[in-house]
């Protein structure tokens, strides 16, 4: 075997478990043009808009809708000027559109985000309840917590928490724990990965809202089992402002479990490895000895993240506690 081919496959194993690839969902307008390809798994990026030439694209769409007078063409078009943040355009285009074609689930949906995005709440949860009436599975059946997003802007809740929001919470310690069976926290989950992700897209750090919901969904990713991608979340949380005390001690954990995977796996490797030297004698012993360095360097890193875990939060907890007393 080739001696770079081998040492590419079995680095390959050894690699991190969920490294984020595009490949999830995405949204392709009515004339075939993708919009967006977004990243598979439950760690939120927002999305990543693969059009370049919107003033373009945008024609096309009204060349289309006047040659075929087809509402979805008008729709798209709608969407795209959400993108680029013309809100006042696109809210005119849809309340039109549902002048010509009442009822339609995209223009209630799109109506509700556009109130939202401009802060006229209680129309923005009219038109999302409205598009569940129509779609009640819409956005991955989500769309309940976009509901209960808007309650808590509409009641202006200082102290909204997670509990309020996603119905319920992952205690006060530093694991997070729930009653919630391995189904219904996969479920929980995507429908808050949705949420926040369709977010993120539009909202900049900070917002109160979407550090909970990125905490909250770090607690579930955790339950998962995926630590990395927690850990992942947890950063999202701390950049989008939350700032309690116990975001912290969940980091702390996750990178504990994390360091835990990977010091089994490398011991797993390790015996692997040790097989494989056994049968094959020393033709791969060179490939096996860089192997085992690389092991060996993972499982430093990951050693030196935890400790930079564990005194980054006790700096900031130090520097929160004088802050406090001046």
């Amino acid at each position: 075997m080739n001696r770079f081919k081998f040492f590419i496959i079995v680095l390959v194993l050894i690699s991190f478990k969920t490294f984020a690839c595009l490949n999830g969902e995405t949204k392709i307008l009515k004339n075939g043009e993708y919009v967006y390809i977004d990243y598979r798994g439950l760690v939120p990026h927002g999305h990543h808009f693969a059009i370049n030439d919107f003033p373009k694209v945008i024609k096309q769409l009204d060349s289309a809708y006047t040659k075929t007078k087809d509402i979805d063409y008008l729709s798209d078009k709608g969407y795209l000027l959400i993108v680029q943040k013309k809100y006042a355009e696109a809210l005119n285009l849809y309340l039109n559109i549902e002048k010509i074609s009442p009822n339609r689930y995209s223009t209630a949906s799109n109506l509700g985000t556009l109130y939202e995005l401009i802060g006229e709440n209680q129309k923005a949860y009219t038109w999302i309840k409205k598009s569940i009436g129509i779609n009640p599975e819409s956005h991955n059946g989500s769309e309940w917590l976009h509901l209960k997003i808007l309650e808590a802007k509409i009641k202006n809740l200082n102290d909204v928490s997670g509990q309020f929001l996603i119905n319920t919470d992952f205690g006060s310690s530093g694991v997070p724990q729930t009653n919630l069976s391995k189904e219904e926290v996969d479920k929980l989950a995507k429908a808050v990965y949705f949420q926040v992700n369709e977010r993120i897209s539009f909202i900049e750090p900070k917002d109160k809202i979407i550090s909970i919901l990125l905490f909250e969904l770090g607690n579930l990713v955790e339950l998962i089992g995926e630590h990395e991608n927690a850990l992942r979340i947890f950063k999202s949380a701390r950049i989008y402002g939350y700032n309690k005390d116990i975001l912290f001690e969940r980091v702390i954990n996750s990178a504990r479990t994390d360091n835990v995977y990977f010091r089994e796996r490398a011991v797993k490797y390790g015996s692997q490895l040790r097989a494989l030297r056994e049968s094959k004698g020393n033709i791969y012993s060179n490939y096996i000895s860089q192997i085992e360095t690389t092991i060996v360097i993972l499982s430093g890193i990951i050693i030196v993240l935890l400790i930079f875990s564990i005194v980054f939060f006790l700096k900031w907890k130090k520097l929160k506690n004088i802050t406090s007393a001046s």
